[in-house]
């Protein structure tokens, strides 16, 4: 028997795939993507755009409505898989706090793997010269958060096999 769909964040520095591993893992199991990058207010879209990275301030509201889209959907029965950057521990606890059972997929990748992605791809406010300020801010995630990790220096339908795998998902 498999396990029920649970909310799932798939969190990691920009560039290292979330939307692209988030799309197709709710292709897979045939519930909703959000990309939590349309989920921020102007002001912070604004704010990345220019280069300066946000501050815990910034992600606050934002945070607090990627908690409340999970756990809504979770309430009517329909599991939701939102990329958000969840960098911080505390970012995750925010998120948490409204809909305990998220689940968290960390995507890890090398720094100059995740720069050649950035530069080679057109984002509406994410330049790559905000990689090095999200990967100092990243605080991986602890054993007692029972996150997922995935090295991303793989195909996505590999890292999508690996997810479901490691959830107990993978005959979906």
């Amino acid at each position: 028997m498999t396990q029920q769909v649970m909310p799932m964040v798939i969190m990691g520095v920009s560039g290292c795939g979330k939307s692209t591993i988030g799309e197709l893992l709710a292709q897979r199991l045939g519930v909703v993507f959000i990309d939590g990058d349309g989920l921020h207010p102007k002001s912070n879209k604004d704010k990345m755009g220019a280069g300066i990275p946000l501050t815990d301030t910034d992600r606050g509201p934002w945070l607090e409505i990627i908690g409340q889209r999970l756990a809504e959907r979770d309430a009517n029965g329909q599991p939701v898989i939102i990329a958000c950057s969840a960098l911080k521990c505390s970012y995750r606890d925010a998120i948490r706090a409204h809909e305990p059972e998220t689940r968290f997929i960390h995507l890890v990748g090398g720094k100059e793997l995740i720069r050649g992605r950035m530069d080679a791809r057109d984002h509406e406010f994410m330049p790559s010269s905000l990689l090095t300020s999200q990967l100092t801010t990243l605080e991986v995630p602890n054993p007692d958060e029972h996150a997922i990790s995935v090295d991303i220096n793989q195909t996505p339908q590999q890292i999508v096999a690996y997810i479901l795998g490691e959830l107990g998902l993978d005959n979906r």
